[in-house]
């Protein structure tokens, strides 16, 4: 597929074609393809850090796990997300052919960096809760301990619960699941503001 150099708005079947040969990764915002920003230590560690203690605890259980290479679409407004860490129960449901584009997860994890952070809680939740499996949202600060805990209610209100502190420990609610912020933040030094 030739695709016009300039052109400023893109189907989401031209954005997956030009994913496939993409350097680097790229979101798509109803059109328009948007590259991400590269991640600190911090951020990858703190994902990989719950994505490993998750992966461990879901181990023989009816749930699918997926990292930071994984696309989320969002049909209902048409956006593409890497969410940085996302859980699917049961199998997933992929946009198409191909195993790189997910659209059920019941849970998302996004560890927020100073440019992403007013998208990640505004807009992108927002997205987020047009998928009907979606239940848990959690957010975490990767510069001090801190984390926010969204859960869809059965009468579909979402409530926040926040955390501040090195002793604390984060426990699911979609999932059977408890991680110590010592778990979370393992290995990570903060600077010093």
């Amino acid at each position: 597929m030739i695709l016009e150099i300039n052109k400023k708005t893109y189907s989401f079947e031209e954005y997956l074609t030009l994913e496939e040969e993409a350097s680097y990764k790229h979101e798509y915002q109803d059109g328009e393809i948007v590259e991400m920003t590269g991640g600190t230590t911090n951020h990858n560690k703190i994902a990989l850090n719950f994505a490993a203690y998750l992966k461990f605890a879901l181990k023989g259980q009816n749930y699918n796990l997926f990292i930071s290479d994984v696309k989320l679409w969002i049909p209902h407004y048409r956006q593409a997300t890497y969410p940085d860490v996302m859980v699917i129960e049961g199998e997933p449901i992929y946009y198409g052919d191909n195993k790189t584009t997910v659209t059920n997860p019941s849970l998302i994890v996004e560890v927020l960096s100073k440019s992403t952070q007013n998208y990640d809680q505004g807009d992108k939740f927002l997205y987020y809760r047009s998928i009907p499996e979606f239940k848990e949202y959690i957010l975490i600060n990767q510069n001090r301990s801190y984390v926010m805990q969204y859960n869809k209610t059965h009468e579909g209100k979402w409530l926040l619960s926040e955390y501040q502190g090195d002793s604390l420990v984060l426990s699911l609610v979609s999932i059977d699941f408890s991680l110590s912020f010592a778990e979370i933040y393992e290995g990570l030094i903060f600077a010093e503001e």
